[in-house]
């Protein structure tokens, strides 16, 4: 049952920001997760190098455009240190031959199933989502005007895979969540599909660029070329790690923002048809985050630096910010204030105050031996593993907080102090219960720790090693400092 995880890869004309971290430790819980429940797993992320906007970005900046791409993509690749995150590959499709070998194959393919022709065309482009758009249509992500552009370029049919995607996305072969996303989607196709350009002239490209394979007067449209990352990042179609990944694969999930769901549950499920291979099982979808209501962005000038954040944070307290606070539907607003308050409810005062009350009563009732192991409750294991079906983070996420709690109150009601004094006394059935409430405590404690690594993986490993894992317990040592 392999699990094959993707985010999106993002452009590179800038560093990443805030909102590449939420898709990344996204997609890290659920590979995380995945591998916690032992299933195999590959987990695929990368940089988006082949576009017209990163040409731009580098000329602007006097520098050259391949040492451009590869100081940004090092900066997305250093995320894996300062988001904690467990990503398998990286692909960066300027300059990984498997890329382009890859991208080669897939149009082969294509064209060998009449899928592309060429024409003359006259567009609207938006080179911030790097899109043409209809004369009905708008760009909702970007206030620059569209340019018009006319230029002879090679389409793809994709028009003919109109009822083949529908049967898709309405049977649920492939599944869109949040339902709401999945809906737009069936929206757009059934108001009728037009076949798109997949390709632009070398010179408006300035040379960058997979080539048109037989056509070098033409680059293959960045859209087409990057989607393919997916596939050829497990190298030839007809090599091992693509049948175990892709071919055979139980899962095939990508994780993407939602300016994007029209290429992935639309273009890249034709694209994909056309060359004969299987469709990705899901595609979860995220919203954007904002600050003061508009969303995050290079061109905004309102980015915010991850690596800042957990520099001065550390990563699992913005993981926990991005998978606590986010919500499946509607934008959400980031602030530091509101960082820190979550770090101090839930971590330093909800479970860092719970792992630490447990040991320490441990300790001092029965000198760190665990009276008897208690079995773990399972209904916390299978109610993240329901919430993270769905793509719902934040729902995992309260499961675990609902276990917390209660082992919280379990202190309260019982007040463990008073029934070692009856103990002392002579009470031997305050005796029974305090060895009662302590396993169960502990029982508690672990099962926590053992669902949140894939959300807090530096955290949670600290507190594991506090707890044991048999009959005794460690010494406590705050996880979670107040900041």
């Amino acid at each position: 049952m392999s699990f094959y995880v993707t985010t999106a890869i993002p452009y590179v004309n800038a560093a990443p920001h805030l909102g590449h971290a939420l898709e990344l430790v996204q997609a890290d819980v659920l590979a995380r997760h995945r591998r916690l429940r032992g299933e195999p797993v590959r987990f695929l992320t990368g940089t988006d190098e082949n576009a017209l906007k990163n040409v731009t970005a580098a000329a602007a900046a006097g520098v050259d455009v391949a040492r451009f791409v590869a100081a940004n993509a090092d900066r997305f690749a250093a995320l894996r240190g300062v988001l904690d995150l467990s990503f398998d590959d990286f692909i960066r499709t300027s300059e990984d031959p498997r890329h382009a070998r890859g991208v080669e194959e897939l149009w082969r393919r294509t064209a060998e199933r009449g899928d592309f022709y060429r024409r003359d065309y006259q567009g609207r482009y938006c080179q911030g989502c790097e899109q043409f758009y209809e004369p009905s249509e708008q760009c909702a992500e970007h206030d620059a005007p569209l340019e018009v552009i006319t230029e002879s370029n090679w389409f793809f049919r994709l028009s003919g895979y109109t009822e083949r995607i529908l049967k898709a996305l309405t049977s649920e072969e492939v599944r869109v969540e949040p339902a709401a996303k999945r809906n737009e989607v069936l929206a757009f196709v059934r108001a009728g599909l037009q076949d798109i350009s997949v390709s632009r002239p070398a010179a408006r490209a300035g040379g960058w660029g997979i080539p048109v394979p037989g056509d070098p007067s033409q680059v293959i449209y960045v859209w087409w070329d990057a989607l393919a990352n997916y596939v050829t990042a497990l190298g030839a179609l007809d090599g091992s790690p693509h049948r175990e990944w892709w071919q055979d694969s139980a899962s095939r999930v990508h994780v993407i923002g939602k300016g994007i769901v029209r290429f992935h549950a639309v273009y890249w499920l034709a694209l994909l048809l056309s060359a004969g291979l299987p469709l990705p099982t899901a595609i979860f979808v995220h919203e954007y985050l904002t600050i003061d209501g508009a969303k995050l962005s290079k061109s905004a000038g309102n980015a915010v630096d991850p690596a800042d954040l957990a520099g001065r944070y550390g990563a699992d307290a913005l993981r926990w910010w991005l998978l606590r606070e986010v919500a499946p539907l509607g934008d959400t607003d980031f602030t530091e204030e509101r960082l820190l308050q979550r770090y101090h409810q839930d971590l330093a005062n909800g479970l860092g105050n719970l792992v630490n009350r447990t040991i320490g009563l441990v300790q001092r009732y029965r000198g760190g031996a665990v009276p008897y192991l208690a079995g773990a409750d399972p209904a916390l294991p299978a109610a993240v593993d329901r919430a993270l079906a769905v793509f719902d983070p934040r729902a995992a996420t309260e499961a675990i907080w609902a276990a917390v709690a209660a082992g919280n109150r379990l202190v309260e009601a019982t007040r463990p102090w008073d029934l070692a004094k009856r103990e002392a006394a002579g009470d031997a059935g305050a005796g029974a219960e305090l060895d009662r409430v302590l396993a169960e405590l502990v029982a508690a404690c672990r099962s926590v720790v053992r669902e949140l690594g894939p959300f807090l993986p530096a955290g949670a490993a600290r507190l594991a090693a506090q707890l044991g894992d048999g009959d005794r317990v460690g010494v406590p040592d705050p996880v979670f400092p107040r900041r």
